[in-house]
């Protein structure tokens, strides 16, 4: 399946860059698509980081392989990032992240060969939250959070409606705890899992290999089946 966006044919498996108008700003993004994508998760990064998250693009790399695509992008301009480095005075203002996921959506469905794909939501950490707010004001298909702070979506959390899976490190208490509390005021379909032995940024030895693993599953049952599940025939 031949796909262009901006008018530039995508190749399979390519990391394409593209630019995202969101209201007055641009933001940067890395946009990869398989042959034949089931489905469109994008990936909202935690305080500090950025598209380049090297967790967050393993996980993506593994989707990938798996038949969605993938968009990372920046949820600040680079010079907001640099104001950023030493005020630290965006990376909790998740109403600002939400407003920009919600943008960025908006720029998706202005996209031909992407509007009509099934969309999740992947975030971490702050993006999470951003996520979950963002779910609360658009139609998404599914969200997962690694590592999140689903709690500062606040007032957000029973009105979203789309399956949400939350999947915190064993050996992370407050963060596990802020999500258990969280947890319970989603009224959505809803699931957290505990990674038995894995801190905030699940670098332990098989950790990040299972969050993929969960994610993976997540999204599979709720944008698309597997590839082996999908006729010849079938249309993404």
């Amino acid at each position: 399946m031949s796909m262009e966006i901006h008018g530039q044919l995508l190749e399979p498996g390519e990391p394409k860059s593209v630019s995202i108008h969101a209201g007055r700003v641009a933001l940067a993004g890395d946009l990869t698509m398989p042959r034949v994508p089931q489905g469109l998760v994008v990936f909202a990064h935690g305080s500090g980081s950025s598209r380049l998250s090297p967790r967050n693009r393993r996980v993506a790399e593994e989707l990938v392989n798996g038949g969605f695509g993938t968009l990372l992008f920046d949820l600040l301009t680079r010079e907001e990032e640099y104001a950023e480095r030493a005020t630290r005075h965006l990376r909790f203002d998740v109403e600002l992240l939400a407003s920009r996921l919600v943008e960025t959506i908006a720029w998706i469905e202005r996209q031909p060969s992407l509007a009509r794909l099934p969309l999740g939501l992947f975030g971490a950490s702050t993006g999470a939250a951003a996520a979950l707010i963002a779910a609360a004001r658009v139609d998404v298909d599914a969200v997962v959070s690694r590592g999140g702070r689903p709690d500062l979506a606040g007032e957000a959390l029973p009105r979203v409606h789309a399956p949400t899976l939350l999947i915190v490190g064993g050996n992370d208490p407050q963060v596990l705890e802020l999500n258990r509390t969280a947890f319970r005021r989603l009224q959505c379909e809803s699931s957290l899992r505990i990674v038995a032995g894995a801190t905030h940024l699940f670098e332990e030895p098989g950790a990040l290999d299972e969050v993929t693993r969960l994610a993976t599953a997540w999204f599979y049952e709720h944008l698309g089946r597997p590839p082996e599940w999908r006729s010849p025939h079938a249309h993404p």
